[in-house]
């Protein structure tokens, strides 16, 4: 299969064009238009500096069913030791930064670039991009980010200072999901990490299905500063 260069408009090929690896498209730009539209398709930038803009569409694609998240033995001490608080876009730039800077095992950089930082704070302005933030003693300890349309989240990137801070995030954000009937959360690419707490592998047919439907619903835009308090 080619790899398509895209246009000046922002407009993609079918995920279904992807390569076996899933890299599907090359080119074009970060601005909300082109996010909302590849997003809404099951596409995703991905790519690190000096490389072009890469977007892709894997086959699996990782997802998480709320309800099945996994709490791990850790994870319910830390929870039920309220040592932590948990607020949600109180600091999206903060927590974007955190995940930028975070070392990732066998990855000599960040796929967060200054564009990538740039574009998706953009999309936090517009109401489309959240954050859930994980505190300890008035500090940011841990949390997560991504992006919102319809009635999924689609989960780009966690970080955590302290143990089982970004799980607590992570935890969090499932009971947001299953209070407002999220469906499932998007993540992407296969890790041990998430499927360890509970994230599977479905075909990518199944999950462009299920986010058709997801579209069908509104879209909750703007800031989440509710559910939680510090």
């Amino acid at each position: 299969m080619a790899i398509y260069q895209l246009p000046k408009e922002p407009i993609f090929p079918h995920p279904n064009e992807a390569e076996p690896n899933g890299l599907l498209a090359i080119g074009g730009d970060l601005s909300p238009q082109r996010l909302i539209a590849a997003y809404a398709t099951g596409i995703f930038p991905w790519y690190s500096h000096p490389d072009p803009i890469l977007w892709w569409s894997p086959n699996p694609r990782l997802v998480l069913f709320p309800g099945k998240f996994k709490v791990t033995k850790s994870l319910k001490q830390a929870l039920n030791s309220k040592k932590y608080q948990i607020t949600c876009d109180w600091d999206f730039k903060n927590v974007i930064e955190n995940c930028q800077k975070a070392p990732r095992p066998g990855q000599p950089g960040t796929w967060i670039t200054p564009e990538i930082k740039k574009a998706y704070i953009k999309l936090h302005e517009l109401g489309l991009a959240h954050s859930i933030e994980t505190w300890s003693q008035g500090k940011l300890v841990g949390g997560l980010y991504g992006i919102s349309l319809g009635k999924t989240f689609f989960g780009e990137s966690m970080f955590y200072k302290m143990t089982d801070a970004s799980k607590v995030a992570f935890y969090y954000l499932t009971l947001l999901a299953i209070d407002w009937e999220f469906p499932f959360i998007d993540c992407q690419v296969t890790n041990p990490h998430l499927l360890s707490l509970g994230a599977e592998e479905i075909p990518r047919d199944d999950f462009l299905d299920l986010l058709h439907a997801a579209l069908l619903d509104e879209t909750r835009q703007g800031k989440w500063e509710i559910g939680f308090q510090r």
